[in-house]
């Protein structure tokens, strides 16, 4: 299988596409924000028209009010993977959520989860805050309360939840990467100057596609709740424009900025891993260079 990884609007999706017309292949999502219903234009979903008759999966499979869970999307799209594999087609993994990726390509294993239990903990972070429920997880698993932030909430609930359940340590850190699945790792990117350029015509773009009247949409099936898809780029911005903080332009700017920190912070994420060969989206012949790489790489 392929993975075509790389920051935000530097060209995967299209590759993608490319690929899996040349290859007899099929593209299985790896962006964690186009896993939520109705978040099409503020996450550069391809539409129908732009997938080209090329199969997508893992597309669109939770509500904005569900929180994200690796360990689901992990089940998930390593299933669609084994059946791709099994009608003798390509799986296509693409996108740039690099956790998302880690737990499909590696050996990861979560601990389990129980509603009851993270309702709970949730309803307690919302009455008093992160830094309460920090100070006890101090208590219960100092090392894992060194390597979280007392203002990650999300966090802090989960790993008192998993500290709850097994009664042992909750790992904060990443595990060392241990290969799960075999595949040829593509990433995809553009000098900076650029990828910024790029990024402030996709904002643009997304605006006068209507990302504003989305967001309102999305508003009234709980997208204010939603502990995930409520942070997301570009809809968070406008949530708060929409709750009386700031004009619309002042959202689109932040946007821009927002997203280009988050390039910054893929880049830093995925140039770790030796195991991709980066391309240059740029390249007027990319498809050609991304099959050469995977000539060289099987």
């Amino acid at each position: 299988m392929i993975a075509v990884v790389g920051p935000t609007a530097a060209g995967k999706s299209a590759l993608g596409v490319q690929l899996a017309h040349a290859l007899d292949g099929e593209v299985v999502n790896a962006d964690s924000m186009q896993l939520y219903r109705g978040m099409d234009i503020g996450t550069a979903k391809l539409t129908l028209a732009e997938r080209e008759g090329v199969p997508h999966h893992v597309l669109d499979i939770w509500e904005v009010t569900q929180p994200a869970s690796v360990a689901q999307y992990q089940r998930i799209a390593r299933a669609t993977i084994a059946d791709i594999q099994a009608r003798g087609r390509v799986p296509l993994l693409v996108g740039g959520s690099g956790l998302y990726l880690r737990a499909v390509l590696e050996r990861f294993e979560f601990p389990g989860t129980d509603a009851d239990l993270r309702a709970a903990l949730e309803a307690e972070l919302d009455r008093v805050g992160p830094v309460v429920l920090h100070a006890r997880l101090a208590t219960r698993d100092p090392a894992a309360a060194a390597r979280i932030l007392p203002s990650n909430g999300r966090r802090i609930v989960r790993a008192l939840e998993v500290v709850e359940l097994t009664g042992g340590a909750f790992q904060a850190s990443l595990p060392e990467p241990v290969p799960y699945l075999r595949a040829v790792v593509l990433g995809v990117d553009l000098a900076t100057t650029v990828l910024d350029e790029r990024i402030a015509a996709r904002v643009a773009r997304m605006w006068r596609l209507g990302l504003v009247g989305e967001v309102r949409q999305l508003a009234t099936r709980g997208l204010r709740e939603g502990r995930t898809a409520s942070r997301a780029l570009g809809y968070q911005q406008i949530l708060r424009y929409l709750d009386g903080t700031g004009t619309e332009s002042e959202a689109a700017d932040q946007t821009v900025r927002a997203t280009r920190r988050f390039v910054r912070r893929q880049r830093s994420w995925f140039r770790r891993d030796p195991q991709v060969h980066w391309l240059d989206g740029a390249d007027p012949q990319l498809l050609d260079a991304a099959l050469r790489a995977c000539e060289i790489l099987v």
